[in-house]
């Protein structure tokens, strides 16, 4: 893994020149320095990985089911042997600190490995019949991934894992901003046989390589995560050849803290479901909707949360959130700290300074007495900032949660379980956690609205990537 040679491509089975002799650096979020440099993709690097695909398609979708879950369930143990250095990679690529990056960035995503081999075994193609007509499940084809850095492992199985369990072939484009362990899973895959053309890399920026996959002819579907702007960007394209479209985008969750939920359990554990990944989380509650007449108390507790939330260096056992992934995105979300208290939202805690002397650091800054038409309160930030809004009463609650345009996920709390479930199934969101329920990866992931079109994980992942026939008789 250490010996990879980053400024090559992975085209049908083997590590490559790209076509192009541009570098992309990759830095380190703590130090500011260069980590190493990727291959700045081409057009012509999509077209050679598209026509590999498509030559290994046919013999990939072949396989049964139990055959291709060999591949993966080997890409599970490789990746679980070495989980210890995949922690430190993408520690130093993209800034969490090592004891979460351990379960999170690699453990989770290795679960996924695990549980896409368990549902290729298991998963019935051919699903029954309906009159004379016998239904069938077929892998869609060459699948293109476009997959963004703030997750960059979870995101890449989530995709790449559900087509291959699928029958499909893959082009994909990692993040050129935290690319390095997605190089890494992409050798296990070599390491471990998997037919060459199954699985193809290319680095680069969205604009070249994402544009020459969503809009390529022997690309079936593509699957793309990250903004809701690119995400629009990757459909138009994709419309041109009438390909289908996965999308997962943007968020800006609402946690809503019912009257009648302990405040200070509620209160505290939506402060981290804010600040994972210091923020930069997709599905990050940040919104959070609690009465009106408790507003004041609510803000005390937050605050008084942000101290189990300690910035530093990710290798330090004491930090809770490492630095942001590059200094756009440090100015970014300063950038929006400023638009919030331009606009007269009350700074309880301000987290634009630290003491760390380099790196993209920003630390837990909370916000109160935030109304809906506010900037913080309707675009996504990607930082680890938190809204607390006042409602009226339950209606109000419901009503402020679905005013945005996404609907990404959402939380509910409250002493009354079955309350909660009602006020949850209000909500216009793909993924709604009631008192503080737990993430599955099993369960299907996705949005609403401009959150996005399709679903990931489980079997609802593998289906995303099956066409359904009817076979008449």
């Amino acid at each position: 893994m250490t010996d990879l040679d980053y400024s090559k491509i992975y085209i049908d089975g083997a590590w490559t020149d790209s076509d192009g002799a541009g570098r992309i650096d990759v830095v380190d979020p703590t130090t500011e320095e260069t980590i190493t440099a990727v291959a700045e993709g081409t057009a012509a690097d999509v077209d050679r990985a598209a026509k590999a695909a498509r030559a290994a398609f046919p013999g990939w979708a072949a396989l049964s089911g139990a055959e291709r879950a060999d591949y993966l369930q080997r890409a599970h143990e490789t990746v679980m042997a070495r989980i210890d250095d995949l922690t430190a990679l993408v520690s130093k690529d993209m800034g969490m600190p090592l004891g979460l990056a351990k379960p999170v960035q690699i453990g989770m995503p290795a679960a996924n490995l695990a549980a896409f081999a368990e549902l290729a075994r298991t998963y019935r193609f051919d699903s029954g019949e309906v009159g004379n007509s016998l239904i069938v499940r077929e892998p869609i084809g060459v699948v293109g991934a476009i997959t963004p850095w703030n997750y960059p492992l979870h995101q890449v199985v989530l995709k790449v894992g559900g087509a291959l369990a699928a029958g499909c072939t893959v082009v994909l484009k990692p993040t050129e901003v935290a690319p390095l362990i997605t190089y890494a899973l992409v050798d296990i895959f070599h390491e471990i046989g998997l037919p060459a053309g199954v699985l193809n890399l290319v680095s680069g920026y969205g604009p070249v390589v994402g544009e020459a996959i969503a809009g390529h002819p022997e690309v079936d579907m593509v699957t793309f995560t990250g903004s809701t702007r690119a995400g629009r960007r990757v459909a138009t394209v994709a419309a041109e050849t009438i390909k289908k479209v996965a999308l997962e985008l943007g968020g800006k969750s609402a946690n809503v803290i019912l009257d009648d939920a302990d405040l200070t359990t509620a209160v505290t554990d939506g402060v981290g479901k804010c600040y994972l990944n210091s923020g930069q989380t997709c599905s990050a509650l940040t919104r959070m909707l609690v009465p009106q007449d408790r507003i004041d108390e609510v803000a005390q507790i937050a605050a008084a949360a942000t101290a189990n939330y300690p910035v530093g260096d990710p290798a330090a056992p004491t930090s809770a959130l490492g630095p942001l992934v590059n200094a756009n995105q440090l100015k970014r979300v300063r950038d929006y700290i400023d638009k919030g208290v331009a606009e007269g939202a009350t700074l309880v805690v301000d987290g634009r300074e630290t003491a760390e002397s380099s790196g993209y650091f920003v630390a837990p800054t909370v916000f109160s007495n935030v109304t809906e038409n506010m900037t913080i309160a309707r675009e996504e930030i990607f930082g680890p900032v938190l809204s607390i809004m006042g409602y009226r009463d339950e209606d109000d609650a419901v009503r402020l949660a679905n005013a945005t345009d996404y609907g990404l996920a959402g939380g509910v709390w409250s002493g009354d379980a079955e309350r909660a479930q009602r006020v949850a199934r209000r909500m216009q969101a793909g993924q709604v956690e009631v008192n503080g329920g737990a993430f599955n990866i099993s369960a299907p992931f996705g949005g609403y609205k401009q959150s996005g079109v399709g679903r990931e994980g489980g079997t609802f992942g593998i289906e995303e990537f099956l066409e359904v026939k009817a076979i008449q008789r």
